[in-house]
């Protein structure tokens, strides 16, 4: 099970004892237990999914220069260079926008294991650290590619165009229709969001929250537990030393934000309201000492992909915290 370890025992005893999240989540070695392998496992063929999708999203050439030559030359010697040119990018937009609906699929199934029975957020943290693995790796996915997916114009370009195209030929070879009509309207939808993948995975979160009721506050409170649990593997000293990999490092850093923002969509009043079970606080002055390089794009998102940082409820002196 890796370093299953939680460095302070946590006492329960009275309602005043001070929770401690000095838990080590050991997302370097972390393996599957016998009563975690069968999600696990079906998560994990997901998961390799993604390290091919965020491959093909991070070095995305688009047809601009196709596209802006055949609307200035409409020719067909430039029509079908450009219809040629943007195929080959319209599969690689279908790939990734179907692997939205596996992430869509498969997080209701791995929360269903972290959250709720007989345990409370920590001991499901504490004694199930292959699937926290998961979680933490789908966060990581989500925030890269929303990040280059916003990096990257071209994307609904290259689309917009093909439906253009399409619709104007009325085209009959199905053949050449790489998507039907109803598919390319749900894809435009899904890239027409600033921050697609984030949408798809708050939207599958909070769809598992209303049909677990009862889960409700067991859900908010794992997602908080977790974001507080990351900045303490990065505050304290005994606990970050543990981490023997600086991309893992940056892996808790992306971690610790995707959690605050998840919490932010899913829970009613948000992640920057009094009482909120996250230490949002925290977590910006843990990231305003990093390297700009590494704070600067999850400050942004942060800043631009929570849902409630700007309501009147949030303190105003963590809106002054989050001030670009």
């Amino acid at each position: 099970m890796g370093k299953l370890l939680s460095l302070l025992a946590r006492d329960d005893s009275t309602c005043c004892t001070t929770k401690s999240y000095d838990v080590f989540l050991d997302f370097e070695n972390a393996a599957p237990t016998e009563t975690e392998k069968e999600v696990y496992d079906e998560v994990e063929r997901v998961l390799k999914e993604s390290e091919a999708v965020l491959d093909e999203i991070q070095v995305y050439k688009g047809a601009g220069k196709e596209i802006r030559e055949a609307i200035a030359d409409p020719s067909p010697q430039c029509q079908e260079k450009a219809w040629n040119a943007v195929l080959p990018l319209v599969i690689k937009l279908k790939r990734c926008y179907e692997h939205s609906l596996e992430l869509e699929r498969i997080v209701p199934k791995l929360l269903g294991q972290l959250v709720g029975g007989r345990l409370n957020p920590t001991q499901h943290l504490e004694t199930q650290q292959a699937l926290v693995k998961q979680l933490a790796e789908i966060l990581e996915f989500v925030l890269k590619f929303d990040e280059y997916k916003m990096k990257t114009p071209a994307i609904q370009n290259d689309f917009s165009y093909y439906r253009r195209t399409v619709s104007r030929q009325r085209i009959e070879n199905t053949s050449q229709m790489l998507v039907s009509t109803e598919l390319a309207n749900r894809m435009s939808l899904f890239y027409a969001h600033a921050t697609p993948m984030l949408k798809v995975l708050s939207e599958a979160t909070s769809k598992f929250v209303r049909d677990n009721a009862d889960d409700v506050d067991n859900t908010t409170e794992t997602l908080g537990t977790m974001a507080k649990v990351c900045l303490r593997m990065l505050e304290n000293p005994k606990l970050l030393s543990q981490i023997e990999r600086e991309e893992t490092h940056l892996l808790v850093l992306r971690v610790m934000v995707g959690l605050v923002i998840l919490y932010d969509h899913v829970h009613p009043v948000g992640a920057f309201a009094r009482g909120a079970h996250v230490d949002v606080k925290g977590c910006v002055r843990l990231l305003q000492a990093q390297p700009a390089i590494k704070a600067e794009p999850l400050l942004n998102a942060l800043r631009y992909t929570t849902k409630h940082l700007n309501e009147d409820n949030t303190p105003k002196n963590i809106r002054n915290l989050l001030a670009a």
